[in-house]
């Protein structure tokens, strides 16, 4: 890429701030010298980069299994680059409308003065992507920064890094490094990417790096969408549908093996259904993919270090009491044992593990799915409330006045009722968590307006300036002392 080494691995820290600060500036001007895009220019950069999703959809594919091992070439299609190609669709669409200045009302004591609300774009947008989703969390982002009209400094996730060095290379062709620029390397370029004086910064990940990307962030102010995760909650009501809920949250869980922010963490099941609700875990997970570990519709653990992990998990919560039960009929491995290649592992419900276990502490990130019983609707929303704000939440039931009671009771970042993970894709709801899940949303119009500046104009009217200047402006006359009094008393 023009006059920027993009691969930082073998450069020491002070050189990676320093080639980063050259790349943000060179970015800067070519801002300043093109800014507003207009419409046009916005739906050509989303076609371009509409154009290199479709046209790489093999290669796509191909990185994805190889970074994971094992990943459902279907899966990618389903739930990355169709609804990334949908996304960027929807988005060209409708750019121009969304830029125009609209009109808002003024107070009425300003009568017939005007009001306007003009959307501008940031500047030069910082994104890093993360691993478990890697395009689509990449791009995503990426599509709502170019319909907004900014220049995007882009870091994939190390963790994929065959995607990483398929989105550096797509996204070259693709674009002019002044406008798109794709940086690689590890955990010290993205410090130091989060360090910058950017206009704003997103970044997809854990809650623990979420911090440390803002403490980066804070000295300079930089604006920031975090989109974390947590402990999602499903809610299996006393009315539910059991066998569906069942089929709708283990395929959830099943969906890229557990690996995904808004998977169903755990369950919260009434106890006299408990016993039903995992004989219909076990009866779906088994429909859905009949071949069990060797499914090829099935994907693998990321790493043998997260397989690792949930075996400890697992058998940390059945060390303290809990039951786990397979989903397949497959026995559970040991711990100590070498993670296969690839790394798989079937899902496992874990009933009523310690809630102070790390099971319950921690979010999973995998195909474990503990199952809590509760006696009253009541306590398990206290359950919910007790712990940090979740980026999702399900509930499954018919009584629309529970479905309500349940809504009203929590907060989380998103809901999808009766089923899991729907409401991500919507391009009309906004997705983002909230305290420790996540700061800010982003998607559709939200995402063209989170990485915008909405100015607001007041455009002051004759006749009411002339009002102002008779009678506002010091010297105070006695008018004004009424005027106040009815403004508070009225």
């Amino acid at each position: 890429m023009n006059a920027l080494r993009t691969d930082f691995a073998a450069l020491p820290p002070d050189d990676i701030a320093a080639a980063l600060q050259a790349q943000l500036a060179r970015m800067r001007s070519a801002f300043a010298r093109s800014a507003p895009a207009s419409a046009a220019a916005r739906r050509a950069a989303l076609t371009r980069l509409l154009d290199a999703v479709l046209a790489h959809e093999a290669q796509w594919v191909r990185a994805i299994e190889a970074d994971f091992g094992r990943r459902s070439p279907t899966e990618t299609r389903l739930l990355e680059l169709g609804p990334l190609a949908d996304e960027i669709r929807h988005l060209r669409r409708h750019v121009a409308r969304w830029m125009r200045p609209r009109r808002v009302p003024v107070n009425p004591l300003f009568w017939p003065a005007r009001a306007r609300i003009v959307p501008q774009p940031l500047g030069v947008v910082g994104i890093i992507g993360a691993w478990n989703y890697p395009l689509q969390l990449t791009l995503s982002p990426l599509a709502n920064a170019l319909a907004a009209g900014n220049h995007v400094l882009l870091k994939p996730s190390e963790g994929a890094p065959h995607t990483a060095a398929l989105l550096q290379r797509v996204l070259h062709e693709a674009f002019a490094s002044e406008q798109v620029c794709v940086v690689t390397g590890g955990a010290d370029v993205s410090a130091a990417l989060a360090a910058l004086p950017l206009d704003h910064l997103l970044f997809t990940g854990s809650t623990r790096v979420g911090r440390l990307v803002a403490q980066a962030a804070a000295p300079l102010l930089t604006p920031l969408t975090l989109e974390l995760g947590g402990k999602s909650p499903a809610i299996v009501g006393p009315g539910a549908d059991l066998a569906q809920a069942a089929d709708r949250i283990v395929t959830a869980k099943g969906w890229n093996a557990g690996q995904t922010c808004i998977a169903p963490d755990y369950c919260l099941v009434p106890r006299a259904q408990r016993d039903a609700f995992v004989h219909a875990l076990r009866a779906q997970a088994r429909r859905r993919w009949p071949q069990g570990s060797a499914d090829a519709d099935y994907t693998a653990l990321m790493s043998a270090a997260a397989w690792q992990r949930m075996v400890r998990l697992a058998t940390e919560a059945q060390s303290s009491g809990a039951t786990l039960v397979p989903l397949w009929d497959e026995a559970l491995p040991h711990p100590g044992q070498e993670a296969p290649s690839p790394a798989v592992l079937g899902p496992v419900a874990v009933l009523d593990p310690p809630l102070d276990g790390t099971l319950m502490r921690e979010e999973i990130f995998g195909p474990l799915l503990p199952v809590l019983s509760y006696d009253t609707l009541e306590e398990a929303l206290a359950h919910i409330n007790a712990g940090p704000r979740p980026l999702a939440l399900y509930v499954f039931e018919r009584d629309a006045r529970l479905i309500e009671r349940v809504l009203q009771g929590t907060t989380s970042g998103g809901v999808t009722v009766n089923d899991c993970m729907l409401h991500q894709p919507q391009h009309a709801l906004p997705f983002g968590g909230v305290g420790a899940s996540g700061v800010g949303a982003y998607h559709g119009r939200h995402g063209f307006e989170r990485f915008s500046h909405l100015k607001g104009v007041y455009q002051q009217h004759p006749l009411v300036g002339a009002v102002f200047d008779r009678w506002v402006r010091p010297p105070y006359a006695p008018f004004v002392q009424r005027l106040l009094g009815w403004m508070l008393r009225r």
